[in-house]
């Protein structure tokens, strides 16, 4: 039983995560095309991309020193944060 949970945790843990980066991604390559898009429904759909991915992205922009590059390197970081969390629950749910 303990098994199952620890096994079905470590998966939600994973599914969270790579949710979250694949986002964090689609979100950089849209900064780099810079669509200008007439349609409501993708519209939508980033709006709803940059309000999920800004809470995490926001914090580390703070951070961050400001340069004049013009480069964002808070995906780079947040990217490597996320990993370096996943690893951490997943072994502390391995733990137990």
């Amino acid at each position: 039983m303990i098994l199952v949970i620890s096994s079905f945790l470590t998966g939600l843990i994973n599914l969270a995560y790579e949710l979250v980066v694949l986002l964090i991604f689609i979100r950089v390559i849209i900064s780099w095309i810079r669509p200008t898009v007439h349609n409501s429904t993708f519209i939508k759909i980033l709006r709803i991309i940059y309000e999920l991915t800004e809470p995490i992205l926001s914090p580390i922009r703070q951070l961050l020193p400001q340069g004049n590059l013009g480069i964002d390197f808070s995906p780079f970081i947040a990217i490597i944060i996320l990993s370096l969390l996943r690893i951490i629950l997943v072994s502390l749910v391995n733990a137990f």
